[in-house]
């Protein structure tokens, strides 16, 4: 006989609740993400145009 797939670590498990956990996992696997309907034309860049920044920024704010 093989190992198990799935295996108790802590306290003690019936055949149903393992085959319960088992058929959510499996059913997590085979679900395919649906596309997000929502998409922005363009990303955003990763660079900030410096002069459109406000010239002081105090060292305690969040900005």
């Amino acid at each position: 006989m093989s190992t198990p797939d799935i295996r108790v670590e802590k306290g003690h498990a019936d055949p149903e609740e393992v085959a319960a956990i088992t058929a959510i996992l499996l059913a997590r696997a085979a679900a395919r993400p649906e596309p997000s309907a929502t998409h922005r034309a363009r990303p955003k860049a990763g660079w900030r145009r410096l002069e459109r920044e406000p010239g002081f920024r105090a060292p305690h704010s969040w900005h």
